[in-house]
């Protein structure tokens, strides 16, 4: 049974979501849907949903498909290229189409156009050593059935015509590569999140922005009591849910940590910052209708892949270049300074530490990338678009990642890129930390949430879920014909083939 806010000083509730993100508003929409007798509180301390991470300009938009995404096909030992990885990141875009899809049909969600949008991916590179790995990953994807239509060239006039900003100006002796997929999308999460805010607004979630949680504690009768701070007023007030959720971005390592589960200790987070170059001038923004990702240098993070990007924002179309890898000890735009040696506990201590002896090399980056002129920037830009003028090209500054570092199996620190699910052994309380390609995949993660949080329900729940996701629990890289199917229906629903 729903329990209703209480008249008392604590407002009792049966979900608590933290953050106003695309992973809260994706788990309050997937939860009201299951459940729409439960009721549900959202805590968000800026002034709107979307604002952090899963605004368009702090994120690349990129819908993660690791169609091009070369980090996610490295080369082993032996030489071979592992899509290990890469299929996994595409099977969960095709869940998060199939939901997106499901919202789009029954009104959640309002006109595909306004958040999701057709866009080839391409990989591109240069020399000869680059130009052999990508066309050892060319013969590794299309031999598994979500790759197969993989495209593949090292004719500079061909790639030209794909990606017409990669070829004009371009030393014609210089050996490149590129593979393209045609069926790639750029995805705006704020207008997503945003458009789940509203939904969730409607359907009687009680939204409060302008609150900030302090502080998670369990109670004496099991629940768990939020402490809230409205920043409009001061006033001081607490709330408690049989369940509560994380999703603050950088925030939540801090508010998983105040809860004393055992689950966070030993966690730390290393936050990295990133800039990007925009330009909005329409007549080069037209010449180029596609998102191409090159190779990390060495050193680098995952998430400093440099990539060449068409992005369609609030109806405008513009391009994006980046990103320049950066470093801040806040962990969120909108956080503080202090919240990297705050975080720091004696359960993490040593984790970090060895982190931070095993990574000189990452620090080096960084240092590097923080001290790059803007010349140096463009000179990068001028890699992928040897044509480009600096004058077109603006920076900003993207949002705020925090890098996962834990223990290994060995009981090392370690340093961990992608997402992390954190849930308490009895799963009332769960969070989620880390960055790329969280976004893209926030519903197969919020899956797996229930699935760990909310083992008893899960039978009943079934039925729905199918219908939200028709591959649920089943692997379309394994059956063909059903790929076929969801990837026409979805895209049919979303606008994605016209």
């Amino acid at each position: 049974m729903s329990e209703s806010a209480a008249t008392s000083s604590t407002q009792r509730y049966d979900v608590i979501l933290i953050g106003a993100g695309i992973m809260s508003t994706t788990l309050g929409a997937i939860l009201k849907e299951l459940q729409p007798e439960w009721n549900i509180a959202l805590f968000e301390k800026l002034d709107g949903a979307g604002k952090e991470s899963s605004d368009p300009w702090n994120n690349a938009g990129t819908g993660h498909t690791a169609y091009c995404e070369l980090n996610y096909t490295p080369r082993g030992s032996d030489g071979s290229i592992s899509t290990a990885k890469a299929s996994g990141i595409a099977e969960q875009f095709h869940v998060s189409r199939q939901l997106w899809a499901h919202w789009v049909d029954d009104g959640v969600l309002g006109s595909p156009r306004t958040f999701i949008n057709a866009l080839p991916h391409i990989s591109f590179v240069w020399g000869q050593k680059n130009a052999q790995y990508l066309r050892d990953r060319y013969e590794a994807m299309r031999a598994e059935p979500l790759f197969a239509h993989i495209e593949h060239s090292e004719d500079l006039t061909e790639i030209g015509q794909w990606a017409p900003l990669l070829a004009q100006g371009r030393d014609p002796q210089q050996q490149v590569a590129a593979s393209r997929f045609q069926d790639g999308t750029d995805v705006d999460f704020g207008a997503i999140t945003r458009q789940l805010a509203g939904h969730l607004d409607a359907e009687g979630v009680d939204f409060r922005y302008q609150h900030e949680v302090t502080g998670l504690s369990r109670g004496s009768d099991g629940r768990w009591e939020v402490k809230v701070k409205d920043t409009s007023t001061g006033q001081k007030v607490t709330a408690s849910a049989r369940f509560v959720f994380t999703g603050a971005g950088g925030g939540a390592l801090g508010l998983l940590q105040s809860s004393g589960i055992e689950e966070i200790k030993g966690i730390g987070g290393f936050p990295v910052s990133g800039q990007f170059l925009r330009c909005t001038n329409p007549q080069t923004a037209a010449e180029h209708h596609a998102k191409v990702y090159g190779l990390a240098s060495v050193g680098a993070p995952p998430m400093s892949v440099p990539h060449l990007d068409t992005r369609f924002v609030e109806g405008r179309r513009s391009l994006m270049f980046g990103p320049y890898a950066g470093f801040s000890t806040n962990f969120l735009k909108s956080g503080s300074y202090l919240d990297l040696p705050l975080s720091v506990r004696p359960h993490n201590l040593l984790p970090m530490m060895q982190v931070g002896l095993d990574n000189t090399s990452l620090v080096t980056y960084l240092m590097k990338e923080v001290t790059k002129s803007q010349k140096k920037k463009i000179a990068a830009l001028q890699d992928f678009y040897p044509q480009a003028s600096g004058s077109e090209w603006e920076l900003i500054t993207a949002g705020q990642r925090v890098q996962v570092m834990k223990k290994d199996a060995k009981g090392r620190g370690v340093l961990q890129f992608g997402t992390e699910l954190v849930s308490s052994a009895d799963g009332t309380i769960a969070g989620l930390l880390g960055a790329s390609p969280g976004a893209s995949t926030a519903p197969s993660i919020m899956f797996r949430l229930l699935e760990r949080c909310f083992p008893a329900q899960m039978d009943a729940w079934r039925p729905k879920l199918e219908a939200m996701v028709p591959s649920y629990g089943r692997l379309l890289n394994e059956d063909p014909a059903l790929l076929d199917e969801v990837a026409a229906t979805t895209a049919k629903s979303l606008q994605l083939d016209s």
